[in-house]
Order: structure tokens, then C-alpha cells, then sequence
């Protein structure tokens, strides 16, 4: 099936979260599944974050776009400017633009999530902006 958008052809694609690296380098285990890269999205991307118990992803904000983070199974603690904010399994968070947050995962069972950004930050290297020392620089 291919679509045409703007005179332009693209053909849906699917893809598995195996299909693509983990980037530990803020902590935890997180993958980008559907962005520019990957199947050429071009409004924002989305992936999926998992934490270990213990483990957390810096704190850091987005200029440009707003995170949906979604949590599936287990939970984390979201410090979102300073609040702290428990985030149970089947439960949502909006995550405005310009927001410092850090997730941690504080329980005792694996936590998986799901988020999405939107829209795109003109240059990927501007989308994030850290605030605290990386756990994997």
C-alpha cells in the first residue's frame, strides 16, 4: 500500500522495537521507533522507554515539542519542574513544552513505556537539553 501525500509516494512501514538500538546514554533503556530516521516521520517521533528498578532517565526539556509519556506496565515516578508525580500502569502524562522532567522507576518490577514528541525541534541535536550529568555520557 503506498499513500500519496503532496504529490509525494510513502509507503507505510512497521517496525518492532528490536528493530532498532537502545540508546542508553540518558539512562535506561530507550528506542526510538518511529521518527525522521527511521520511517520518515516528519511532525514527531515515538518510542518506548524501559527502567529497570533503580534506574532513571536524566533530567532534561524539550524547547520545541510536548512528550506524551504513556506508562504500560509497572511504574515511575515523573519529576516534572521539581513536582513529583507517580505515574501507575495505564495512566498518561502530558509533558509541556519547555518542562524539566526526570523519570525514575522506584519499584521493584521492570516499567515499560511508551512516549511521543511533538512537534519536531528544527535539528535533532536542539530537541533536548540536558540538566543534570548523564548516566552514559
Amino acid at each position: 500500500m503506498t499513500l500519496t501525500t503532496n504529490n509525494l509516494e510513502v509507503a507505510p512501514k512497521v517496525l518492532s522495537i528490536h528493530d532498532v538500538p537502545a540508546n542508553r546514554r540518558r539512562g535506561g533503556d530507550i528506542r526510538t521507533l518511529l521518527s525522521p530516521a527511521t520511517v520518515g516521520a516528519k511532525s514527531g517521533f515515538l518510542g518506548t522507554l524501559t527502567l529497570r528498578p533503580g534506574e532513571f532517565v536524566s533530567e532534561h526539556w524539550h524547547p520545541y515539542s510536548e512528550e506524551f509519556l504513556y506508562c504500560v506496565s509497572g511504574q515511575v515516578v515523573a519529576r516534572l519542574d521539581g513536582e513529583h508525580t507517580t505515574l501507575p500502569a495505564e495512566h498518561g502524562v502530558l509533558i509541556p513544552i519547555g518542562t524539566r522532567h526526570r523519570i525514575v522507576n522506584d519499584g521493584d518490577e521492570t516499567a515499560f513505556l511508551v512516549f511521543h514528541l511533538s512537534p519536531l525541534a528544527p535539528r535533532p541535536d536542539l530537541g533536548h537539553v540536558d540538566t543534570e550529568p548523564l548516566p552514559q555520557p
